[in-house]
């Protein structure tokens, strides 16, 4: 069971396999900056990064000091900070390295008071997470008197059976409430918001369901390519990579009742339901429901870009989809008839992560004329890259019919607000022993069982892949499927 510690600053050692790569320079050790310099966590940590590369503690904590230099606009006693941090060069299938590791952590218990408390990290390739999950165990680096919490990036997997296959492998070295699945999109400050939006308001609760809301849309689109990552991206794809975990996990919490109690289990109980609710797509009929693009070459901001086929390690003839579009139908009392529509795509038009609540109309609008469009009542949540929401209503103005007005409320109005970047969050609420932002293996499972009869009929040809210039906000086939249901994309700035 975990335990939420009520320590004002948690203690660990922070073990980061995989530290020389990208995702510990440009988000872990700027996180875990920001945690000792808000006073999260105190002196009594430390940080060890794993790595192949034949590094010294200097060469390590100079790269650390760059990673924070570059994040933040000030800094300062960086010195007393790296002075925290160690570099072990590590091979990870060997058991000499991990018994190495185990001697440096214990004399680090000792000097930092950490009390054997330990954050194993895996920001690297995911085909080592088993064996290194598995080694922990066996070379005794989780029989400490303190806690041991694993952290692990996705992808969990690229199917149901190689999530199961992974989760067997980490389950018997740890178990679920020591697992720490990571989505970033769950330390965001306004995905963790549409529960506070939802439960907290008089005014949305009443309606959220299928009485009142006509269709909820969720956006997220990148204006970037895939940069240098064409050779993962080739066995991902858009659907793997964002659909699977982020989008469906946005569609939970929008979706999900009302908790017994704001905890971990509770909350995940409820989520839990959505996506066992979601409605199943056959492989014959995913070509109805969902839309697969590539981008094309074509301009942004003036700038010419290339297709994704002219992307370095990137197949000639790929067919790998860089977009998604997507129609869910959830099968419960509460949410059946309304459509969730989701689009995610890169080389976009704009960079944005949004969802849109629209609601439906009235029985009958006094104030226009019949056959005149009546705008409808929009809340909009804005995930990035402006954080807030938007209500969208009808009020008359200028002495004349009624129009449409905006009202606004952004965290960038508040004086001194400092939203934590999603990893700090994440960070603090695993030392802290709180879950409830992570992902559960019932969630994982779920997921994969909804997206995996999707992928299995585009690797078929069962549906068609169809291209849309960079630059745009994806193919004409996305807004023929909303045009179906006589809705159509909201937009997103």
């Amino acid at each position: 069971m975990n335990v939420i510690t009520q320590e004002k600053h948690p203690k660990a050692i922070i073990v980061i396999f995989g530290a020389t790569g990208d995702l510990a320079k440009r988000k872990l050790f700027p996180s875990i900056y920001r945690l000792v310099e808000n006073n999260k966590i105190s002196q009594e940590f430390a940080v060890v990064g794993v790595g192949r590369r034949p590094w010294s503690n200097d060469e390590f904590r100079n790269n650390v000091s760059d990673s924070i230099q570059t994040a933040m606009k000030e800094s300062k006693e960086l010195d007393d900070f790296t002075s925290h941090f160690y570099y072990h060069p590590f091979d990870v299938t060997n058991p000499t390295s991990y018994l190495e590791l185990n001697n440096l952590l214990n004399n680090l218990d000792g000097t930092y008071e950490t009390e054997g408390n330990r954050v194993f990290f895996l920001a690297m390739a995911p085909e080592f997470f088993g064996t290194i999950a598995q080694n922990l165990k066996k070379q005794g680096l989780t029989a400490t008197n303190g806690w041991s919490r694993i952290v692990i990036e996705k992808p969990f997997g690229h199917d149901l059976p190689s999530a199961q296959k992974l989760n067997q492998e980490i389950r018997e070295a740890f178990n679920e409430d020591q697992i720490y699945r990571i989505d970033h999109y769950l330390g965001k400050e306004m995905v963790q918001n549409i529960e506070v939006i939802r439960f907290s308001n008089a005014l949305f609760e009443p309606l959220w369901n299928n009485r009142y809301i006509s269709n909820i849309q969720i956006t997220s689109s990148e204006t970037l390519g895939v940069e240098d990552r064409g050779r993962y991206y080739e066995n991902s794809g858009a659907l793997r990579d964002m659909v699977q975990n982020h989008m469906l996990q946005m569609v939970a919490l929008l979706a999900m009742e009302p908790p017994i109690k704001l905890n971990t289990n509770e909350i995940r109980s409820e989520k839990v339901k959505v996506l066992r609710a979601l409605r199943a797509v056959s492989e014959d009929e995913v070509k109805d429901y969902f839309i697969r693009g590539q981008y094309s070459n074509g301009e942004l901001d003036g700038k010419q870009l290339i297709a994704y086929r002219d992307e370095n390690n990137v197949d000639d003839d790929s067919q790998t989809e860089t977009y998604v579009a997507g129609k869910l139908l959830i099968d419960n009392f509460r949410w059946a008839g309304v459509p969730f529509y989701i689009r995610t795509g890169k080389r976009m038009a704009a960079k944005s992560t949004k969802i849109v609540v629209q609601f439906k109309d009235i029985p009958m609008n006094l104030y226009y004329k019949k056959g005149e469009t009546v705008p409808p009542n929009l809340l909009i949540i804005n995930i990035q890259p402006d954080e807030g929401i938007t209500l969208h209503l009808n009020v008359k103005k200028d002495g004349g019919n009624s129009k449409p007005v905006k009202l606004d409320l952004s965290n960038n109005f508040f004086d001194g607000i400092n939203t934590p970047e999603a990893y700090e969050k994440l960070l603090y609420d695993c030392m802290r022993g709180d879950a409830t932002n992570f992902t559960h293996w019932d969630e994982v499972a779920l997921s994969w069982s909804f997206v995996d009869p999707i992928s299995e009929a585009w690797k078929k040809g069962k549906a068609e892949l169809t291209t849309y210039p960079s630059g745009s906000m994806g193919p004409k086939e996305a807004d023929e499927l909303l045009k179906d249901d006589d809705n159509e994309w909201l937009p997103v700035n």
